[in-house]
């Protein structure tokens, strides 16, 4: 092994993504919680000019930027894009909340012709989708020489805690976060998920790990209510739409409420799948398949850890009394 925790020989098979999302301050802390990636830099680039400084970088015409190093076969492009989303407002051409001007700007800058594909396929999901109040004006630019920022911008939320909190409060980025993705798994460090959550539920729903099938808490579970999610609470499926596939997962014919399941391309284990995650928590839940029975013809097939069951009974005093009405009350 070597200082990154690879293997030998695996620093070979790592890749580069680069995002701006103004303050790169802000930036690091999200990726660097992602089991996969290696190291991420604050830094420079998109400009003209060469070897840019903290003094000089907006006058070059460059935006402040990470740049992250990751190993795709932990972690996807594709999950980079929708934590980098999760983190900025995409709708503002003029910079980042408190920060104006234009080298507080979004980008995503593409290292090859997947990265673009997928950047500009996530991009128009978002845009369908309708999560933000504005057309995403977030350009997807060829990637250009980064320049590493400083030293002490470096990792400054490590360094500096409490400026660092004070700013992000203070900036209205968190308030922004909040106000679009809601309270979901962005509000939470790596080492508090992991004292939230038991082992078996972080590995399925931040390392997307499958669960034993037959061995789960609801691929039996007969009993009438709402499955919702384990982090956030957003309600997921329904037991009306639950049927025994076979397979030892539970699983539903379609959600209860389609606008908080996000779907994305996974090609892991060799094969095109659908993935399926949680909007507001963005907990990976399972995946969906086309040999469902009527009226949809789809197979959600969840994992149990990413659910919490909430009886019909229990509906009211857990504040989901609006869907007491599919259940006939």
């Amino acid at each position: 092994m070597n200082g990154s925790g690879l293997a030998e020989g695996g620093e070979e098979r790592l890749k580069k993504a680069t995002f701006a999302g103004g303050c790169f301050w802000c930036m690091e802390k999200p990726f660097e919680e992602l089991p996969g990636v290696v190291s991420v830099r604050s830094g420079y680039a998109g400009g003209t000019t060469g070897d840019p400084t903290y003094e000089t970088y907006s006058e070059g015409g460059h935006l402040e930027v990470i740049e992250v190093l990751y190993d795709p076969e932990v972690v996807s492009y594709e999950k980079l894009l929708d934590v980098f989303w999760r983190q900025v407002d995409p709708t503002d051409p003029n910079g980042q909340f408190v920060d104006r001007g234009p080298h507080y700007a979004t980008a995503v800058f593409y290292h090859d012709e997947d990265q673009r594909r997928s950047a500009e396929s996530s991009k128009a999901e978002l845009e369908r989708r309708g999560v933000f109040n504005g057309p995403i004006v977030t350009p997807i630019l060829p990637a250009g020489k980064f320049y590493p920022a400083e030293d002490y911008h470096q990792d400054y939320y490590r360094k500096n805690p409490i400026r660092y909190r004070f700013y992000r409060q203070g900036s209205g980025r968190d308030a922004f976060l909040e106000k679009v993705w809601g309270k979901g798994s962005g509000r939470f460090t790596d080492a508090e998920l992991r004292k939230r959550l038991t082992p078996l539920q972080y590995s399925v729903i931040r390392e997307e790990r499958t669960e034993p099938p037959f061995d789960n808490a609801y691929w039996d579970n007969h009993r009438e209510g709402l499955y919702v999610d384990v982090l956030s609470g957003e309600p997921l499926f329904s037991s009306r739409d639950k049927f025994d596939s076979g397979t030892g997962w539970p699983s539903f014919t379609q959600p209860v409420a389609p606008e908080n399941i996000v779907q994305k391309e996974d090609r892991k284990l060799f094969t095109v799948r659908t993935e399926i995650s949680s909007r507001a928590a963005d907990s990976h839940l399972g995946h969906v398949f086309t040999d469902g029975p009527p009226p949809t013809g789809l197979r959600y097939c969840i994992n149990s850890a990413a659910l919490r069951f909430i009886p019909v009974k229990d509906l009211e005093k857990e504040g989901y009394g609006a869907f007491l009405p599919l259940f006939g009350k």
